[in-house]
């Protein structure tokens, strides 16, 4: 069996305020791929081998080139200045296959590449079709993660602490999967303007109407953002999210990101009552899903405790 990271070392790495805990990793023959969408510190993906795969980000006269030099910090201040909404696009296959081929060329044995849902956005098609290019190379299996943000970070995170741990390719993917099963993704919305434009918002998006003056609540649900609940104010939004987190058995981790919300110290304080404060990572919500939920989001990660695959370790590198 790995061996479980403690919980309080998780969450240094997925992003308290302060530095990221540093280590030196080896790294392991079944590497992992991910997309900008997991919102995963660059730091800590470093630390860990994991590639990280970009979507185009644009914003007013800013191209790609440029927004993915930007920590999601400066990303919101600049989104602060300019009028109109900042688009995204998937990733192209063969970013992922020249991804892919890079990992193969350091020595990589196989590869594990999680994504974004497939049901918010075409990266999972985009590295389906790069991993069959390579299929003369190097083994690749794309895992949805059915989720976005630091939901599908804790997924990548967790199939990296397999990977380390001398897991074999199928013993990664298994524990992603049995990741994305132990997680909960709700997030508390200041303003509807970017999701009524955007038209991500799956079936709960004809329940919307004119209904303006809402603070809603969302949660992904089977991959889709879907409206879970509509209070008419932030502070109630607030308490039906905690509620939510309350009611959750066996919480091992709690990671709450943000897009600039100044407020987003009374929400960790409505988690503390049921979840040590000094357990909540709090971090920063990316451009890639923040360009469609808007500024003031706050999201909230919730995973419950789940069983490890068992596995044969492979054996280490020279």
């Amino acid at each position: 069996m790995p061996e479980e990271v403690p919980t309080a070392d998780r969450a240094r790495e997925v992003g308290e305020r302060g530095a990221p805990l540093q280590r030196e990793m080896p790294r392991a023959r079944i590497r992992v791929v991910t997309d900008s969408g997991a919102d995963l510190d660059k730091a800590v993906a470093a630390e860990h081998g994991v590639s990280v795969v970009h979507l185009d980000v644009r914003l007013g006269e800013f191209g790609p080139d440029i927004t993915s030099a930007w920590s999601p910090q400066e990303f919101w201040e600049e989104s602060a200045k300019i009028a109109e909404l900042p688009e995204t696009s998937a990733p192209s296959p063969g970013a992922f296959k020249e991804t892919f081929l890079t990992l193969a060329d350091e020595g990589a044995e196989a590869i594990v590449c999680i994504t974004l849902s497939s049901k918010l956005s075409a990266t999972y098609q985009a590295a389906v079709i790069g991993a069959e290019s390579v299929t003369d190379r190097i083994r690749v299996r794309v895992v949805d993660s059915l989720f976005a943000t630091m939901a599908e970070g804790l997924i990548v995170l967790d199939a990296v602490a397999t990977a380390e741990a001398g897991g074999d390719l199928e013993a990664v993917v298994a524990t992603a999967i049995a990741s994305s099963e132990s997680i909960q993704l709700y997030g508390a919305i200041d303003s509807l303007d970017n999701l009524r434009k955007g038209g991500r918002l799956g079936s709960a998006q004809a329940l919307l109407g004119g209904l303006l003056d809402i603070k809603p609540v969302l949660e992904v649900r089977d991959g889709v953002l879907e409206l879970e609940s509509r209070p008419r104010t932030r502070s109630r939004s607030f308490e039906r999210l905690a509620s939510k987190v309350h009611a959750e058995k066996g919480l091992e981790r709690l990671v709450v990101v943000h897009a600039a919300a100044s407020d987003v110290d009374s929400f960790v304080d409505l988690l503390a009552a049921s979840f040590p404060r000094d357990h909540i990572s709090v971090g920063w919500l990316g451009p890639v899903i923040g360009t469609h939920v808007g500024q003031g989001t706050i999201a909230v990660v919730a995973q419950r405790r789940f069983k490890q695959p068992t596995y044969r370790s492979v054996a280490s590198s020279p």
